[in-house]
């Protein structure tokens, strides 16, 4: 009898030590996605796409306008009009050069801009917050961004949050 009541406590304390722990549950966000679904709907974010458009309409009027220079200069050549076709060289010399320091500039100005919007603190902490109330209504002990996460070679569906916390930003932010 004691024998049987010594295997029954050894069980139940072995149990308890199994029941007792806390299984670590995780899940995994593609902030990107994020980023792109709700925050694109935001005028910072339209005011960015809008000076894009606008620096890329620039440079395609000013890659036109070499074009048609191109063109002219060609025309003077054949013409045989030596004089013309040294000052359209020239324009076209001037006006390439122009191009590419402004498509440079430009373009810096642009990532730059975009990078600071990705990291716009409001933004970011109201994600966060958001993250932090999903996983902790879920038991969750950790939650890993998808893209800064190397070492995830596999996820079930199930533990991506993406999609509810775009709903949950979008459903919050219309209050």
């Amino acid at each position: 009898m004691k024998r049987i009541l010594l295997v029954l406590l050894l069980n139940v304390v072995c149990l308890s030590g199994v029941f007792g722990q806390q299984i670590t549950r995780f899940m995994v966000v593609d902030l990107p996605r994020v980023y792109t679904t709700f925050f694109q709907e935001s005028r910072a974010v339209r005011e960015f796409q809008e000076r894009a458009t606008r620096v890329q309409n620039e440079i395609n009027r000013l890659s036109a306008e070499i074009l048609e220079l191109r063109s002219r200069h060609a025309d003077a050549q054949l013409a045989d009009n030596q004089t013309e076709a040294l000052r359209l060289e020239n324009l076209i010399n001037r006006r390439s050069e122009f191009l590419r320091e402004y498509h440079q500039t430009k373009t810096a100005e642009l990532q730059r801009d975009q990078a600071r919007l990705m990291q716009s603190g409001s933004f970011m902490t109201q994600v966060y917050d958001e993250i932090r109330y999903i996983a902790e209504s879920e038991g969750c002990s950790a939650v890993f961004n998808l893209k800064d996460t190397p070492g995830i070679v596999w996820f079930s569906p199930t533990v991506d949050i993406t999609d509810r916390l775009i709903q949950s930003l979008r459903t919050r932010s219309r209050n």
